[in-house]
């Protein structure tokens, strides 16, 4: 059994399997996922686990190049933007509409889908290169 990094088995593989420019999202509660879209669903309840909680794990874990929001968040959860912007200050952060992310979701690696229930919580990450 492992005892450090990611328990969860399904994470930890995609997290493996990933190439430079693959990306992974990661989703609120409410963010429609394709059938064919590999969804590894930890939603305890309305809020839990929060997107922020995961996304300050995944990050430990992974090289990220770029992190792409809806432009939505900007003015309808600013709240959850000033965190994630004011955490991830090194990385690069790209905006595009609300229904452009829910396009990318078919070209992603996986969704995890969080317990987040606020507006436009949802978030694509790039994978980068350790060197």
């Amino acid at each position: 059994m492992k005892k450090t990094g990611i328990l969860n088995r399904d994470i930890a593989s995609v997290l493996s399997q990933l190439g430079h420019t693959d990306t992974i999202i990661l989703a609120d509660c409410g963010l429609p996922i394709p059938k064919q879209t590999l969804c590894i669903d930890l939603s305890i309840e309305l809020g839990t686990p929060s997107l922020n909680d995961i996304l300050q794990l995944i990050m430990q874990h992974m090289v990220v190049e770029k992190i792409t929001m809806a432009k939505e968040i900007t003015f309808k959860n600013t709240k959850l933007h000033h965190q994630l912007t004011a955490n991830y200050l090194n990385v690069e952060t790209d905006y595009v509409s609300h229904k452009e992310l829910k396009e990318a979701i078919k070209d992603a690696k996986a969704v995890i889908r969080t317990g987040e229930a606020t507006p436009f919580a949802n978030v694509i990450l790039h994978a980068g290169v350790i060197f």
